[in-house]
């Protein structure tokens, strides 16, 4: 009867505006001729008010007050007409349609509402040209539904929809036929759900016949199939979960990947569970399993508070075997890798910080681990760690800092660690106890200062094998370091910047040793002596610099007008004494005969007194040059100033006390410089170390000068050369630089001059950095006439000449280029050369499609000790991330 009504109403306006058409999908409609109405304005339809009831004084009515038709106001407006049927009890809104009742907001080309069943019609309509037009946009609360056309009741909350299209997160939801039961449960006929962008003509979806949506938090569906271009696949699920939530992030279970090793069997990887603890932090656990027995396991967390604190904990551990029990080549090894950052925000306290930045672990874990291909962590050579607290102090005295560290440094080819656990800095500001009230300083007197600093250590020596054992903490080095620098700088003669210090060092230790021979074993031994000891040193030191300034101009026509040339030479003066009273004689052989000396304070952390006077002087001298050219554009009238040597240092000293023997007065004068090019796209570092001593047939230096025995005045025994060089074609300004921390802090590149890394079978993708919403309509997806590219060129040189060899003893380049062979098609290539081996460096070669709501990359390292391949496809969504196939040959080394 409803259906009929509404049909007859569509069916009235047809036959009454002409040549208008109407469209819903109920059944054929009756005729009947309904006149033209006038456009009113918005209206609002009050609540029907029942009857008055007449009441007796003898009896009551029995009759029972007549309830409003609606339980609200209603507002609604339209373009092309509205027409009020009180007979009906009905409204009807033609043309950009529009009624707004209690929480619904409903916008249609047609809107019917029957206020007497609380029901309301929408559909859409045709234009001149017969194409449909003004669909229905349903919206209920945070709800919204786009069909063809709708049927709502407002009392029962039930709708039937017809071709409705819903967004759901990451979900774009269409269904043939769709039942609303309540505010919270649908039921879906004919449905397909996708993350494509457009629902109606998308690359790929789930067909279903029968699903329950719950909106913002499920979908429950019977047998589900994918399709791809419009062809069903052979991939189908009897039954299919969706989880949908406005939460960030949800617990789950994560799929594993499927691959094998010719050395360790088949397995699945990065299998496990993502668990969503809080808006805080959470948890990932992954897993590795190979069928030979190799296994690994992954801790992963992130945790962050808003304006307070935010870091990363990262746990690996893998148990390798390599071949099988029985066989000679067998192998059994534990390797793990332990990573946390930790980083507060400087407003959540201003007189106290912490931070971290650890990484320890296995020194062979980059390059064994089975689920780690990151080639500047495999070439790193060491690990660091850093864990230190601060805090500042304040009151009405001078202000004092405290700092706690604890610093880790691991070689990974020696195996040897180096940390403290831990350093403590302790100081206090300068205090200037010539200064009056008024705090002017000025002069040699008023500018003396001097102030107190304590520096604390335990510190321990070891290898991977003894890391945190018992072992390693029998041969810790404690020592305590007090400090007092009484300093003052001046002006001397107006243009010279003068400053003197004299340090008072004061140093303790809780261990010595006693070097002695020993007979039974026939050699010279060293004894530890526990107890508290302590040494005493003091030492001068004192600069003088300026700066000149030098201009040399040219013609104003010509191209260069002036270059500036600001030289700041420094000479320094330092003297310490021999302190030979901290110095013991011992027997170096049985025969009892004291020849040598030692110091008891040997080995310890913060070293021993000198028993040779000091007396030398420091020159340094700094250049810098600078160019105005006239500016390539007309409109400027002022010079352009360029850098031609960003610096250019000279440094070496001469000592007054050197003895010829064990010591040489002059050191060699080191010469360093740098400049850039090409509007600062490329740098240039040098630097070389000029001996003027010879150097006998053992490679020794001799106190003997180059130029007398033969040779030059300086020899160069050193030098080096670096130069980076970053550029893009003007399509494509972004560079090619990592966003990916943990590669930069396990040792490797912000570029990708060593190839993209892949952690845990997952790469970067190359669209990451751009913004596909905002690309040009007029580019062609299979052809990019523009080709944007990037490029990163390295290349370095060193000389080495220490002991006569004279020799390049390297020199290799390097390059990574990345371009864009239409807008959806990227590729790059990562290589280089070594001139010295005479072979290929790293060489990587990266190919990526964009398949719009799905990614597709292949990587590819042809040759060396990282030789691999890896193959990916896959639904960008994160909902769907675990619909992929991911194929990577595991690395041999």
């Amino acid at each position: 009867m409803r259906t009929n009504l509404f049909n007859i109403v569509l069916l009235s306006i047809f036959l009454t505006i002409g040549s208008t058409n109407v469209y819903c999908q109920d059944s054929p409609l009756k005729k009947t001729i309904i006149k033209p109405v006038t456009k009113p304005t918005t209206t609002a339809v009050e609540k029907n008010k029942p009857n008055p009831i007449v009441t007796d004084s003898i009896k009551k009515d029995s009759a029972k007050t007549k309830k409003a038709f609606l339980d609200g106001k209603v507002k609604y407006k339209a373009k092309e007409f509205t027409k009020i049927d009180q007979k009906k009890k009905n409204i009807l809104l033609y043309d950009t349609a529009e009624l707004y009742y209690q929480d619904v907001e409903l916008k249609s080309g047609i809107i019917l509402l029957d206020y007497e069943k609380d029901e309301v019609y929408a559909g859409r309509i045709k234009d001149s040209t017969g194409k449909y037009t003004q669909f229905p946009n349903f919206k209920q609360g945070a709800n919204v539904v786009e069909p063809d056309s709708i049927r709502f009741n407002f009392k029962t909350k039930k709708a039937i929809i017809w071709n409705s299209r819903s967004d759901q997160g990451e979900f774009k939801i269409k269904a043939a036929l769709t039942k609303k039961e309540n505010d919270s449960v649908y039921f879906l006929k004919g449905a397909r759900f996708t993350t494509s962008k457009d629902v109606d003509n998308p690359e790929y979806y789930f067909q279903t016949n029968k699903v329950k949506f719950v909106p913002g938090k499920k979908v429950v569906t019977g047998l589900t199939n994918m399709v791809i271009a419009n062809v069903p696949t052979p991939i189908a699920l009897p039954f299919a979960f969706f989880p949908m939530t406005k939460e960030t992030s949800i617990s789950g279970i994560l799929l594993p990947s499927y691959n094998d090793s010719n050395t360790r069997g088949f397995s699945l990887q990065n299998g496990g569970y993502y668990f969503a603890l809080s808006d805080q932090y959470d948890l990932t656990v992954l897993g590795d399993y190979y069928t030979n027995g190799s296994y690994g396991m992954r801790f992963e967390s992130n945790y962050a508070k808003r304006y307070n604190y935010r870091g990363n904990v990262n746990i690996r551990f893998e148990n390798l075997i390599t071949s099988e029990r029985g066989f000679p080549d067998y192998s059994k090894q534990n390797i793990y890798n332990i990573q946390w950052s930790h980083s507060r925000d400087a407003k959540a306290n201003p007189n106290s910080s912490f931070s971290a930045s650890v990484n320890l672990g296995s020194s062979t874990f980059f390059r064994q681990s089975i689920n780690q291909n990151n080639i500047g962590s495999n070439l790193n050579n060491t690990l660091n760690s850093s864990v230190s607290y601060s805090r500042i102090f304040t009151g009405s005295g001078p202000q004092s800092r405290l700092a706690i560290t604890a610093t880790h440094s691991q070689n990974t080819q020696t195996q040897q660690i180096d940390m403290t656990l831990p350093t403590l800095q302790y100081s206090v500001d300068r205090v200037y106890p010539f200064v009056k009230k008024d705090g002017v300083r000025k002069g040699f007197f008023k500018n003396i200062n001097l102030q107190y600093d304590l520096s604390a250590s335990n510190s321990f020596t070891t290898t991977d094998s003894l890391f945190f054992r018992p072992q390693m903490f029998e041969n810790a080095r404690v020592g305590f370091q007090h400090s007092i620098p009484l300093n003052t700088n001046f002006k001397l003669f107006k243009y010279f910047s003068a400053t003197s210090a004299v340090n008072y060092r004061e140093v303790w230790y809780l261990k010595t040793i006693n070097r002695q021979f020993d007979t039974n074993q026939n050699k010279v031994v060293d004894t530890q002596v526990n107890g508290f000891d302590a040494f005493r040193t003091y030492s001068f030191s004192s600069s003088i610099g300026t700066t000149v300034y030098g201009t040399f101009n040219f013609k104003k026509n010509k191209r260069i007008q002036a270059i500036r040339h600001v030289m700041r030479p420094s000479v320094s003066y330092g003297y310490t004494p021999s302190f030979e009273k901290y110095y013991d004689t011992y027997a170096a052989d049985g025969s009892g005969t004291m020849v040598k000396e030692y110091s008891r304070f040997e080995g310890g952390i913060y070293g021993a007194p000198g028993n040779v006077n000091s007396n030398s002087v420091g020159f340094d001298l700094s250049n810098t040059f600078e160019a105005k050219v006239t500016d390539k554009d007309s409109t400027k009238t002022e010079a352009k100033k360029i850098m031609l040597l960003n610096n250019l240092n000279l440094s070496t000293s001469y000592d007054f006390n050197a003895d010829g023997k064990r010591t040489l007065a002059w050191t060699p004068v080191r010469v360093s410089g740098g400049t850039q090019f090409f509007d600062n796209k490329m740098n240039l570092n040098f630097g070389a170390t000029l001996d003027p001593y010879a150097v006998n047939n053992s490679g020794q230096r001799i106190n003997k000068f180059n130029i007398d025995n033969g040779g030059s005045l300086f020899r160069m025994s050193s030098a080096n050369m670096t130069i980076n060089y970053s550029l893009a074609s003007s399509e494509n300004k972004k560079t090619n630089k990592s966003n990916n921390p943990e590669t930069i802090r396990n040792g490797g590149r912000e570029d990708d001059l060593f190839g993209k890394p892949i952690t845990g079978n997952i790469q970067r993708s190359m669209f990451d950095d751009e913004d596909t919403d905002n690309k040009k309509e007029s580019e062609s997806d299979f052809f990019n006439y523009t080709l944007p590219w990037d490029m990163t060129f390295a290349y370095a040189l060193t000389y080495g000449n220490n002991n006569r060899e004279n020799k390049i003893i390297g020199n290799s380049i390097m390059i990574s280029i990345n371009a864009d062979l239409t807008p959806k098609w990227k590729t790059g290539i990562s290589t280089g050369y070594d001139f010295v081996q005479k072979g290929v460096t790293f060489t990587q070669l990266r190919f990526e499609r964009d398949l719009l709501s799905w990614r597709m990359d292949f990587n590819w390292t042809p040759f060396g000790n990282n030789a691999n391949w890896g193959f990916f496809i896959g639904i960008k969504s994160g909902v769907l991330s675990d619909i992929k196939w991911d194929k990577r040959s595991t690395i041999i080394r």
